[in-house]
């Protein structure tokens, strides 16, 4: 089996290839710069704003994994050299909160246009699958990274919002999944971690795992607007951000089950999530399980 990963060298993409190499296929990985791949990974830098330069890579592929940050507007024109070429399998990765108003949706300030990518995937004619994720774990490291490392008190905007965070490697995982298995084809997956958990509880985990006393404070909104800011975040990002927070405040997230559906077993929690990067916050462990 032959599998195209747009977007080879972010968070995704590099643990989507590391496990396909597992998985005894070809992988044909594409990234805007270069870089060093693992062996057996067949590397090509492309500009995915001309995708024409990629017919030569979906040449004789079995499926293409499209992430829409690397993908952006160009969806369409790289489908239809999909079709053109053979592929015969499309999974698109979007987010669990695909369909909501956009000021709720700060990613797409940062490029992701996964409402647009996903629908495009699923116009195409190819067989598809969509991965709508929650917000991944990782997150908190640039929540709260810094001031788990710098001291005891860790401030954030509304404490009791809550999300469900998924491990990465949870996400990577479903993927593989609907790459190689055709009886997810035409499935929107929502896939999330198994606890909701809001700002203040993701702290008191983060203190459990890491054998730290942390204190949750929680500052007002326009005072993280303008912290965030300070420290170079764009303005348009930090106000659809809070937007976000204020709207779900006080809310559960939405946790599924899809996860173990998919996988045949739970999905990962917080903690150990946190017991896997604990290096990160300063931690000298991982594999809380």
């Amino acid at each position: 089996m032959k599998i195209v990963v747009t977007g080879a060298t972010g968070l995704v993409g590099r643990l989507l290839v590391g496990l396909l190499r597992e998985c005894e296929v070809e992988i044909r990985a594409v990234a805007r710069s270069s870089a060093t791949w693992p062996t057996g990974v067949a590397g090509f830098t492309a500009d995915l704003a001309e995708p024409a330069k990629l017919l030569p890579v979906l040449d004789g592929a079995d499926a293409l994994f499209v992430h829409p940050r690397a993908v952006g507007d160009n969806a369409g024109k790289l489908l239809a050299l999909a079709g053109e070429a053979g592929v015969r399998r499309v999974v698109v990765l979007s987010a669990i909160n695909v369909d909501d108003d956009p000021a709720y949706q700060p990613s797409r300030l940062n490029g992701d246009r996964n409402k647009e990518v996903e629908e495009a995937v699923v116009a195409s004619g190819l067989p598809w699958v969509a991965v709508r994720s929650s917000s991944f774990a990782t997150n908190v490291i640039g929540m709260f990274g810094a001031q788990v490392r710098d001291g005891a008190v860790v401030r954030a905007p509304y404490g009791d919002f809550a999300e469900a965070l998924i491990h990465e490697a949870d996400l990577v995982e479903v993927i593989v999944e609907a790459l190689t298995n055709a009886d997810l084809t035409g499935r929107r997956l929502r896939v999330t971690g198994p606890q909701s958990l809001t700002h203040e509880q993701q702290v008191a985990v983060l203190a459990e795992v890491l054998g730290r006393s942390l204190v949750f404070q929680e500052v007002p909104a326009q005072a993280a607007v303008q912290g965030m800011v300070a420290n170079g975040l764009r303005e348009e990002f930090v106000t659809a951000l809070m937007n976000r927070y204020e709207r779900g405040a006080g809310q559960p997230a939405e946790v599924t089950d899809e996860v173990r559906r998919v996988l045949g077993r739970p999905a990962r929690t917080f903690a150990q999530w946190v017991a896997d990067h604990a290096a990160v916050f300063g931690g000298v462990f991982g594999g809380v399980r």
